[in-house]
């Protein structure tokens, strides 16, 4: 009698999803930021506003929530009720859905996993536990978010993560095919996971706003997950890329790091007041974690002409 994991095995992850297989998991994934009301509850209006402003941008896909969607100051039932409208604005776009699913501890990521389950996304992502150290401790908590799942799993790498470690744990992790990769020098781990991946990961993705995504694309990332606000500056580098045209890409990449320069110096409250800016949140009100105290009027009008001159609306 076959077990579920050995089911899981005969066949590769991204066909796990019977019709969902027609939205691959590759190119352009934006974090999406979390909008909360002025009386500060989720703003979930705004939150599906932003997934149709990410579909209608280009977008590959959309993920939540993250830790630029300040999922760590988010509610259970907040977060429930994020994923659920995350789910179904997704449904009708061109975008894959990916929702997130990491908790404080396993049993309440599980508890993500199975409210993720019934909503059909296309993939789902986890952070790893808190002390990431325990590798054997990092290793048992993905397979039970694995062995609970049939939607492909991104393990998101922070920490102390090594290359070797990833590609053990998705040996022994049926639907674990994709990464999320920040556990170190980006370049150098794209690379390693090239030299050694023999069609374990189908796919590796970076983080930290794609500031070398010229560099990543070279050497073989399968997409990134950037903020949400100028998705489709990001998704220019990325066509024009996989067109063969260099130069092109290199020219719109200039412009994605004149809002990357802003945005890291500034932080969460700078990539949700870009969205307010073009009509996609009412605010940018930020929870305890992530609010800016240089957030400031001169830095609203530094965006505000960037965003001017870059012809963003």
């Amino acid at each position: 009698m076959l077990t579920r994991r050995a089911c899981l095995s005969l066949f590769p992850a991204a066909t796990l999803m019977g019709a969902k297989t027609a939205k691959p998991l590759t190119g352009i994934f934006p974090i999406l930021q979390t909008p909360f009301t002025s009386d500060n509850k989720l703003d979930t209006k705004a939150l599906a506003a932003q997934v149709r402003f990410c579909d209608k941008a280009g977008a590959h896909g959309v993920v939540w929530p993250q830790l630029a969607s300040e999922y760590s100051d988010l509610t259970m039932d907040e977060r429930m009720a994020g994923m659920e409208v995350v789910a179904q604005a997704g449904a009708s776009g061109k975008c894959a859905v990916v929702l997130g699913v990491q908790g404080a501890d396993l049993a309440t990521a599980l508890q993500y996993v199975k409210y993720a389950e019934k909503l059909g996304p296309d993939a789902i992502i986890a952070l790893p536990p808190k002390d990431a150290s325990d590798r054997q401790r990092v290793l048992d908590y993905y397979k039970a978010i694995g062995d609970s799942a049939t939607r492909p799993l991104f393990a998101q790498t922070i920490g102390d993560m090594p290359v070797e470690f990833v590609m053990h744990m998705a040996s022994a992790i049926p639907n674990f095919r994709y990464v999320k990769d920040e556990a170190g020098h980006t370049l150098a781990r794209l690379s390693e996971y090239r030299r050694k991946n023999h069609d374990v990961i189908k796919g590796v993705f970076t983080g930290g706003h794609g500031k070398t995504l010229i560099d990543e694309m070279m050497r073989g990332s399968a997409g990134t997950m950037p903020a949400a606000g100028f998705v489709d500056l990001y998704r220019k580098v990325w066509d024009t890329w996989q067109a063969g045209d260099r130069t092109a890409a290199m020219e719109h990449f200039s412009k994605v790091m004149l809002l990357v320069t802003q945005v890291t110096t500034y932080g969460i409250p700078s990539l949700k007041y870009i969205l307010e800016v073009r009509g996609v949140f009412e605010n940018s009100i930020c929870r305890s974690g992530a609010k800016g105290a240089h957030f400031d009027d001169e830095a609203k009008k530094a965006i505000r002409e960037t965003m001017a001159f870059l012809k963003l609306s």
